[in-house]
This record gives C-alpha cells, sequence and structure tokens, in this order.
C-alpha cells in the first residue's frame, strides 16, 4: 500500500511539474494530461486571485513579450514571419489592439489560431483556462493600448442595410438592390470607407443602375448620383457600449436624370448615428439626418431617421460563425406637407470566413405606408473589412 502511495504521489508530482512547465513554455495543456488525468485548470498552476497580468505574463508573453509587441524569433523559437506570413501581432499598437470586439479576441485564446483562419503557433486555451481567466487576460491585453480616444471594436455593431454605424471602419461594402414588380430595377452600390487616424472616417459610395422606365420597357444601365461622406466620433464608452458620431455628406449629380439614374440636383446632408449594447448580445443603432436640395423644385429637403435591432448569436458555444439578424424601421418626410414614408427592413448576416472579416447579408425593404408605385426590393451585400485581411485570407 505504501509503495502505491509512493507512485501515485511520484505521478502526482510529475503531473504538477509538467502543468507549471506548459504555463510557463505558452503551451496547450491539453497534450499534456494522461488518460486517467480529468482535464486540468491552470487554476493549479497560477496565484491565487491571479489577474489578467498574471495570467499573460505567465502563459502568453514568452511569445507576445510583457509589452505584448511581440517576442524575437530568437525567444520564440519558430521562424517569423510565420507560414501564412504575417508577424506576430503588436497588442500596443492601437489600431490593431482596439479593432475587434470582444468576441473575437475571446475566440482565438478558446480555440487558437486555427479558429479564426490564424496560424497554429497560437495555442489554443479552451482547455487550460477558464471563461473568467481567459475574459481577465483579454481586458489585460486591451490595456496595452494607452490612448483611451481609440474606440472599441465592442461598439462596432453588425452593419445594417440603411442605418449607417457610428463605429469608423476600413472596408468595403457591395450592396445590391432588385425589384421585380412593375418597372425591373436593379442598383448596385459600391462604397468603400477609410478610417482616418482616433475617431474620424471618410466614405465613397459610387452607384451603378439597370432599370426599366417602365413595365416591359427596354433596360437603361449607367452610373447614379456619386456620394462623399465624412464623419467623426464625439462619444464612446466601453463600460456603457454606446457610441455618438456626425458628420454631413454631399451627393452630386451625376447620374442620368432622364433614365431615372439619378435625382439631377446636388444633396448636403448633415448627419448623427447612435449606437448602443443591449445586454450580452443585442444591439440598438440610429441614424438620422436632413437632406437638403439645389434645387427644391425638382427634389424637396426631407428629414430621415433610421433604426436598426438585432442580436447575434454564435456557433461553437460562441467562439465560431455568427448569425445576426437585424430588423430595419425607416422614417422619411419630404418638408412643407410632405406625408410620412415608413419601411420595414428584416435581414439576416452571416459570417463566411474564419476570421469573419468576410460577411454577407440578405433582406427584404417592405413598404408601409405611401404603397402605390412602391413595392418590395430584395437586398443583399457583401463586405470585405480589409484592415483585418485580404479579400482571399483566413478562409481554411
Amino acid at each position: 500500500m505504501r509503495r502505491l502511495q509512493s507512485q501515485t504521489g511520484l505521478r502526482s508530482i510529475g503531473i504538477a511539474a509538467l502543468l507549471y512547465a506548459s504555463v510557463a513554455g505558452a503551451v496547450s495543456l491539453h497534450a499534456a494530461q494522461d488518460v486517467v488525468t480529468p482535464p486540468t485548470s491552470l487554476d493549479n498552476a497560477l496565484p491565487p486571485n491571479a489577474t489578467g497580468a498574471d495570467i499573460f505574463r505567465l502563459a502568453c508573453s514568452t511569445c507576445h513579450a510583457i509589452d505584448g509587441s511581440g517576442s524575437p524569433q530568437s525567444v520564440i523559437g519558430f521562424p517569423l514571419p510565420l507560414p501564412d506570413g504575417h508577424d506576430l501581432p503588436d497588442f500596443s499598437d492601437c489600431p490593431t489592439n482596439t479593432a475587434e470586439p470582444f468576441r473575437a479576441w475571446n475566440s482565438i485564446v478558446h480555440g487558437g489560431g486555427p479558429q479564426r483562419g490564424m496560424d497554429r503557433h497560437m495555442p489554443e486555451w479552451q482547455d487550460a483556462l477558464s471563461d473568467a481567466q481567459i475574459e481577465r487576460v483579454v481586458k489585460h491585453l486591451w490595456t496595452l493600448c494607452t490612448d483611451p480616444r481609440w474606440p472599441r471594436g465592442d461598439m462596432n455593431f453588425p452593419r445594417a442595410f440603411n442605418t449607417e454605424k457610428a463605429f469608423p471602419e476600413n472596408e468595403t461594402v457591395w450592396t445590391g438592390n432588385f425589384q421585380f414588380q412593375g418597372a425591373k430595377a436593379a442598383t448596385n452600390d459600391f462604397v468603400y470607407e477609410h478610417r482616418v487616424k482616433q475617431r474620424a472616417g471618410y466614405e465613397v459610395l459610387v452607384p451603378i443602375g439597370f432599370r426599366q422606365t417602365s413595365a416591359g420597357n427596354a433596360w437603361n444601365r449607367g452610373l447614379g448620383d456619386v456620394e462623399f461622406a465624412v464623419r467623426n466620433v464625439f462619444a464612446a464608452s466601453q463600460p456603457h457600449k454606446f457610441i455618438f458620431s456626425a458628420g454631413g455628406a454631399v451627393t452630386l449629380p451625376t447620374g442620368k436624370e432622364e433614365i431615372g439614374l439619378g435625382e439631377g440636383v446636388t444633396v448636403w446632408e448633415p448627419f448623427a448615428m447612435f449606437g448602443k449594447g443591449i445586454g450580452k448580445n443585442g444591439f440598438v443603432q440610429m441614424h438620422g439626418g436632413y437632406m437638403a436640395s439645389s434645387n427644391r423644385a425638382k427634389v424637396e429637403n426631407s428629414t430621415y431617421l433610421r433604426q436598426a435591432w438585432g442580436y447575434t448569436m454564435a456557433q461553437q458555444r460562441g467562439i465560431g460563425r455568427t448569425w445576426t439578424p437585424m430588423t430595419e424601421v425607416l422614417w422619411s418626410k419630404e418638408s412643407h406637407g410632405g406625408k410620412s414614408v415608413v419601411d420595414v427592413v428584416p435581414q439576416m448576416q452571416v459570417s463566411l470566413s474564419k476570421m469573419q472579416h468576410i460577411l454577407l447579408s440578405v433582406g427584404a425593404s417592405v413598404p408601409v405606408t405611401e404603397r402605390e408605385g412602391r413595392h418590395p426590393q430584395f437586398m443583399t451585400y457583401f463586405i470585405w473589412d480589409w484592415f483585418e485581411g485580404g479579400l482571399f485570407e483566413f478562409w481554411k
């Protein structure tokens, strides 16, 4: 019996030593456990009440360095750049640190690099760290960006079709609107958005349209009215999960008014946007503005208010592909006696790539008021968040 107890004690000491070495070397504990050892948390190797900084120092700093800037090749022991062509991320770089929401950080720490299509050298920690420990270490990483002017990615709520979001983005979007009743039409909007420093950004929208002048007639095609917009974030709060931005746009009469591919006037548009997180995964976004026409005989001035409500769900217990059902309610009214126009737009967004920098959405715009001459439209968009990676990167 004493011999058996001695062997058991030696085995326990050996397992404990192996667990501690795994933490210091920043490798997964999953491979270190034998068939008779139950899943083990790093609580056994970490000091009681370990902070996020403690966990990062013991589990992550070998590769990522204490300041988060990334260790040299001589320390990490494998070649750089990585096989996917990328270097280790620099967590002290605020554009890198603040772009993504907690869900993205949580996915990579839980499932490792391959979870988001990244290199396998980033190990998975879901069998070694508890959810609470992972949250603490992620929030420690956030402190490595020391400039509070950068809004965090948790205020980067999913994009709706019409309700502009307040978070400044680096992305390219193609949106298609298709009308199949009455005079058929297909409008393709190509949008380029570019963030400028901490809180500003600009946007260029180029529409290309295909439409019939009346039902059954020949199709016309051409460029529509091009729009330029700028915006700036004026308030953002990570603890309260809200963001407020405002800006302005100008739409130029570059289209062909005579064939229905433009308004034939210049339009100036001051606007504001607001986003607020609701609970863990819900959100509401609002976008309102005033459109001032250069020729009110052709196009009357108008006011609009758009709102989008949604909830994001993720596969694989919250770390995989995301699905976001949303509903928009759109209201507009022309000045001087115009009637209120209301549309409802149910829609569903889904992430396509593992990095979730490529997204697809489908929906329909349904007239609620002033329905004469207005028909439902099928809508879809394709987003490429090019700041996160190339169009063909991070898919597998």
